[in-house]
């Protein structure tokens, strides 16, 4: 029989080890638990590092960025011990939860997603819900989530779906459909618009801003490109006023719409001063 390797990435722990403790009941599962992205990832690291990669991680919407307690295998260390709640239950007070750092992202979960896709992207990922939301949802789909799923669904439900994504299907609450096709619609004319608006961008100007949407200040993009700060500040300055933005973050905004990737650190960008 073949087995299915879970991760359950969820800050909630009680809701966390109750997951995994149903989920390991099933003959075909092997399943382990991280409380935080940080540390899901340096599972997923460790996995893909020893051959044997998680093929599904079911991950909370509302993951904080918090350091959580480590994972917790299954497969490792025996089935884990039977749950005190049921599976079903939903999330509890959100008092309850452990507070994110100032400037966390309250919906890190969904970026822990993005970052599975581009970096480990044979395991699928499933978003574990609180309540329906057509605009996260939509969020999860285009992060690259398979499937999106109430917390206090059936142990049943979640199996299927589970075993769903592995035949790359993708599963949304029927509820959810109407809404979610409706903001993948409207994501897409904001694309269209934002990919005109980079377009409208000279060369060098589009590399810079592909080194602002990787996270370098003035000073590093002079560095990468070879050019003088006083020249990286006007292409800046030009790029907010032809992307009609009035900050950096917002021009990174526009470009990720837009599609436009990170420029690749690891290769020089070229060499000569130029302007």
């Amino acid at each position: 029989m073949a087995r299915i390797r879970v991760l359950v990435v969820d800050d909630h722990r009680i809701f966390a080890e109750s997951l995994a403790a149903a989920l390991a009941a099933e003959p075909d599962v092997d399943v382990s638990a991280a409380g935080s992205a940080p540390a899901a990832q340096r599972c997923l690291e460790r996995a893909a590092a020893d051959g044997r990669r998680y093929d599904v991680l079911l991950v909370d919407a509302d993951l904080g960025d918090t350091a959580g307690p480590p994972a917790t295998p299954g497969h490792q260390t025996g089935r884990p011990p039977a749950p005190q709640v049921p599976v079903q239950r939903g999330p509890e007070p959100r008092d309850q939860r452990p507070t994110p750092p100032a400037g966390a992202d309250p919906h890190d979960g969904i970026a822990l997603v993005e970052r599975v896709r581009a970096h480990h992207p044979g395991t699928r990922t499933v978003v574990l819900a609180g309540h329906d939301d057509p605009r996260r949802a939509a969020r999860a789909l285009q992060a690259g989530a398979c499937g999106w799923v109430a917390k206090d669904s059936s142990l049943s439900r979640l199996l299927t779906v589970v075993r769903g994504v592995l035949r790359d299907e993708t599963h949304l609450p029927p509820a959810l459909l109407t809404g979610v096709l409706r903001e993948l619609t409207t994501a897409r004319r904001h694309r269209t618009e934002s990919e005109r608006l980079v377009e409208s961008l000279t060369p060098r100007e589009q590399e810079v801003l592909r080194c602002m949407v990787a996270g370098l200040g003035r000073k590093a993009v002079a560095e990468r490109l070879y050019l003088s700060p006083h020249t990286v500040r006007t292409h800046m300055q030009n790029v907010l006023g032809k992307l009609g933005v009035h900050s950096t973050l917002a021009a990174v905004a526009l470009a990720r719409r837009a599609g436009v990737g990170p420029a690749d650190l690891a290769v020089p960008a070229g060499s000569g001063k130029s302007a």
